[in-house]
């Protein structure tokens, strides 16, 4: 089993060790560079890629490739954050990803929220849905759901066997937070741990939870679980262009948008066209 988090750090899900150690478990092989970033492997048609996944590149980025043999394999990177002199092809602008400071006190997230927002929590609050948080195990249904769902509605998302290995790796960087009517589930939400913060990863509802509002309370409760556990900040994902109600749920929250960096792509023939 993987070992406690590493201390609170400023890193994002796909830096994290219990992430690298998910992969493992699920046949594939990251690569740690020495300044301890990791890199994913892939393929596109056929040819051989590596990926650095929501890292700002290091400055020495070419001697960090050559020092594991790959200062010719066609790299590339998706910084969390805009970064400056990238000294590479750009192949995707970023998407903006909504984010919740759990910093402030809860009596001031609470008065950021949506006065909409704030007052579909308080019927919720009012309703008689229960709240239950634990750790994911790796037989709960919310994996089978996810699955269904993604299925139906077409979305990309983990493989639900990577979900499960990251929580068998490291069970207590999970928290499932579920809603229940009258003993009954009704409403899930999992969040993932890495240092210093968390991300949002699924969700599921049916109509009694969408009656009673219930992702607005497991949203609430998570966030403030989350803020006393000593996280900083909570990331809601990607803000895409043809989910706007769910674009709207996530900014209502309290959450703030911001740029990520885009797709770059890095390659040794394209080094004198891309040097500053």
């Amino acid at each position: 089993m993987f070992d406690a988090a590493p201390p609170p750090s400023d890193h994002a899900l796909l830096q994290d060790s219990a992430f690298a150690a998910a992969l493992k478990l699920c046949g594939q092989s990251p690569i740690k560079l020495p300044c301890g970033l990791t890199l994913l492997c892939r393929r596109i048609l056929g040819i051989p890629f590596v990926m650095l996944p929501r890292a700002e590149p290091p400055r020495d980025l070419d001697a960090q490739l050559a020092s594991v043999g790959l200062a010719r394999v066609p790299t590339i990177l998706s910084p969390e954050r805009p970064c400056k002199d990238m000294r590479a092809v750009r192949i995707r602008l970023g998407i903006a990803t909504a984010t919740i400071d759990l910093t402030p006190k809860t009596d001031t997230r609470r008065a950021s929220l949506h006065a909409k927002w704030r007052n579909q929590l308080c019927r919720a609050e009012d309703s008689p849905l229960q709240i239950r948080s634990t750790s994911l195990k790796t037989n709960h249904p919310i994996l089978r759901l996810e699955e269904q769902q993604a299925r139906a509605r077409r979305y990309a998302n983990w493989p639900t066997n990577l979900t499960a290995a990251f929580a068998t790796v490291a069970p207590d960087q999970t928290r499932l937070f579920t809603a229940y009517l009258f003993g009954t589930p009704v409403s899930h939400m999992l969040f993932l741990l890495h240092g210093g913060r968390a991300t949002y990863h699924i969700g599921h509802t049916n109509e009694e939870g969408r009656k009673y509002h219930a992702h607005n309370l497991l949203l609430w409760n998570a966030s403030c679980w989350l803020a006393k556990s000593g996280r900083t900040s909570l990331d809601l994902g990607l803000l895409h262009t043809d989910t706007h109600s769910l674009n709207r749920f996530k900014l209502r929250s309290g959450a703030h948008s911001y740029d990520t960096g885009g797709t770059w792509l890095r390659w040794h023939p394209f080094a004198r066209k891309t040097a500053p």
